[in-house]
């Protein structure tokens, strides 16, 4: 894997971006600003629950990865929360957050090995909504939302097996691994399902037949998600699985060189935190 670089990424979100633009398609462009609603609160449990773990870790190489793995969280938690202001701007409503807080405090009585699996559950899921990303280029989005994603999902990938090895170097096994794993699936179902039905709510689009037709089309059609998001989920399960056994670096590295001109690498730890 190659160094895990923080980026700061060459966009205006401020002037906003059309309501459903995922190819004015409302089901599409729903699921990921409910996806992007729940960043800003997950990205920081991410950062905590590596954070925590750092004093435990005396590898050089590791302890690197671990501050570009917070350093990359850090950008995407400042960038999405841009997004979402211009989402609630278009009378969105993040109604799950009453939950997922209740949530993030409990978690505060856990262990850190068990919030670090809690983070590396989720990371799976991002790495594989990553992976699809980058694979669909998503050339039916409008910018700056398109970029936005894009960016996103390179970052995903690059440091998509940090909290994994973290988890591993502090001793963590297999059995807590995939309880916590199983209770993630459920949440995240919970989470999704939920905010993506409200904002299809609010936006006036939940009861349409077109909606419908669109979702399930998105989701078990031909090149469905689901085709990704469930055989890659449940190789979660093996016992010698590793993150990169799905090795699609060479993705994000072509983004990286056809889009440079989309960003600029931060090069100090102090560009890195006044992110």
């Amino acid at each position: 894997m190659s160094e895990i670089s923080v980026r700061r990424l060459n966009i205006d979100l401020s002037q906003g971006f059309p309501q459903h633009w995922l190819g004015g398609d409302a089901f599409r462009s729903q699921l990921f600003n409910a996806l992007s609603m729940s960043f800003p609160l997950g990205e920081q449990f991410f950062i905590d629950s590596v954070r925590a773990a750092q004093p435990q870790i005396s590898d050089p190489q590791l302890l690197q990865d671990i501050r570009g793995f917070i350093g990359q969280e850090a950008t995407h938690r400042h960038l999405h929360a841009q997004y979402n202001e211009q989402l609630f701007r278009q009378g969105l409503k993040y109604v799950m957050e009453p939950w997922v807080r209740h949530r993030l405090r409990m978690s505060e009585k856990l262990s850190v090995r068990s919030n670090l699996a809690i983070t590396m559950a989720y990371e799976h899921f991002t790495a594989i909504f990553a992976d699809v990303l980058l694979r669909d280029k998503l050339e039916t989005a409008a910018e700056p939302v398109k970029t936005l994603w894009e960016w996103h999902a390179v970052e995903e990938t690059e440091h998509k097996a940090v909290a994994f090895d973290v988890y591993q170097a502090t001793g963590g096994g297999y059995t807590l691994r995939v309880a916590w794993y199983v209770y993630v699936w459920l949440m995240f179902l919970i989470d999704v399902i939920g905010q993506t039905g409200n904002n299809l709510y609010r936006d006036g689009h939940l009861f349409k037949p077109k909606t419908w037709f669109s979702a399930l089309g998105y989701l078990f059609g031909r090149k469905g998600l689901m085709w990704d998001l469930i055989p890659q989920g449940l190789s979660y399960l093996r016992t010698g699985f590793t993150p990169w056994d799905r090795d699609n670096g060479a993705l994000a590295s072509e983004w990286l060189q056809r889009r440079s001109g989309s960003y600029r690498v931060l090069q100090s730890a102090g560009d890195t935190e006044a992110v």
